[in-house]
């Protein structure tokens, strides 16, 4: 994955004074990256390692320790200057690779350095071959309160083009474990618009993952990204590229069997049960929350200002070794930019926009197009009509300009 521009971040990690004042305003969150990878999915882009590519050098044996000295970093940096921690989020890579007591010691530590909420939301992302109910039910007494699990599909030939190695049937097995392990909140996550992929394939495992119980779904339509073997192949002709019209009809279908299934949609690519069963991690990203990413190649912003770490293992067990932030780069955002992100997200949302903020113009063209809604339980705030959210893309550029 390509890293953003920025700045250079200060050696010792610190952040301004203003952004430090501003800390936790609107929550206070962890995330966790873990890299590794049993192997590398076709489609993926993201900051994972398999043994192979790390050719020794940091482990999981090792990684917990690695990741507690970040957070000594962070805490140095933040001190008391933000309230306890409302949601962690465990993400990858497979988290789930790592020993069940590791990732709980982390949990622990980030516990212990800034003080969980009452209700902490634990959620950590699994690979289905990667857990079983031992090692679920210790998750869950570590503290870990949500699963997310890698499902994607239920149909043979779309994970083999997605090279996805577990067993159709595995995700759902998993799930059904989760629950008996005491896991209240579970969610599957689904791929649409695989080359290959029938209509009947996507409503299948639709329905399947609604029939395991889980209170939570994500779907998103495949992204054939730069540098992965999946764009390779499509480079090559052996598959084609994925369809704008047959995803359009993958997220109709989503909203279709889901919402007759008693979900509801809160973010365009996420239906839940229940407000209770909405991901609170994700939405303190979307809602312009603050939160400090541990390990290579993650995110953090806080205050207004954002930071990543470098991306290889290796050298972000050197730099903590060397008593240096971790951190590549980091850039402070203007309140143009912060604008921009928060139609850009918010618009995404169920919830929607205040109409006091956004352009009159803009949002009487969308009315008028059929994109934008008031919405029906919030007067004042703007909301994506179903075929808005078809379109959201060409709905924040409308209300941008």
């Amino acid at each position: 994955m390509r890293q953003p521009d920025g700045r250079p971040a200060p050696a010792d990690g610190s952040l301004p004074a203003a952004a430090l004042a501003a800390a936790g305003r609107r929550g206070f969150g962890v995330y966790v990256h873990v890299p590794f990878c049993a192997s590398r999915c076709g489609y993926c882009d993201f900051t994972t390692y398999t043994a192979a590519e790390l050719r020794g050098g940091v482990t999981r044996d090792t990684y917990a320790d690695l990741v507690l000295r970040e957070l000594a970093l962070a805490t140095r940096v933040l001190g008391g200057g933000v309230p306890r921690v409302g949601t962690v989020f465990f993400g990858g890579g497979t988290p789930t690779l790592l020993d069940p007591d590791d990732l709980g010691r982390i949990l622990a530590a980030i516990d212990a350095a800034f003080g969980l909420a009452p209700d902490a939301e634990v959620t950590t992302e699994a690979n289905p071959e990667s857990v079983d109910l031992d090692s679920l039910k210790r998750l869950r007494a570590a503290g870990f309160t949500r699963l997310s699990l890698g499902m994607q599909s239920t149909a043979p030939h779309v994970l083999a083009v997605l090279d996805r190695r577990h067993t159709p049937g595995r995700a759902l097995r998993a799930a059904r474990e989760a629950r008996e392990a005491g896991f209240a909140h579970v969610n599957l996550d689904l791929i649409y618009g695989t080359p290959g992929e029938r209509p009947e394939d996507f409503a299948a495992s639709l329905r399947a993952a609604v029939d395991t119980g889980v209170d939570h779904v994500s779907a998103y339509a495949l992204v054939v990204e730069d540098g992965t073997a999946l764009a390779a192949r499509v480079r090559r002709g052996e598959v084609p590229p994925p369809d704008d019209d047959v995803a359009a009809d993958r997220y109709l279908a989503a909203e279709e069997i889901l919402s007759a299934a008693g979900f509801a949609w809160y973010e365009i690519s996420n239906w839940a049960r229940s407000p209770r069963a909405r991901c609170r991690h994700n939405l303190l990203y979307w809602t312009g929350g603050d939160w400090w990413g541990l390990g290579p190649g993650a995110h953090s912003h806080v205050g207004g200002v954002r930071w990543w770490n470098v991306t290889h293992p290796s050298t972000y067990a050197d730099r903590l070794a060397a008593g240096r932030s971790p951190a590549a780069a980091r850039e402070v955002l203007t309140d143009d930019q912060r604008r921009t992100e928060e139609i850009m997200l918010g618009v995404r949302l169920a919830d929607g926009l205040p109409l006091a903020r956004l352009p009159r113009p803009a949002v009487e063209r969308a009315r008028t197009e059929g994109l934008l809604a008031e919405a029906p339980y919030r007067a004042g705030r703007a909301v994506l009509t179903l075929r808005g959210r078809l379109l959201a893309d060409t709905v924040t550029r409308m209300l941008l300009d």
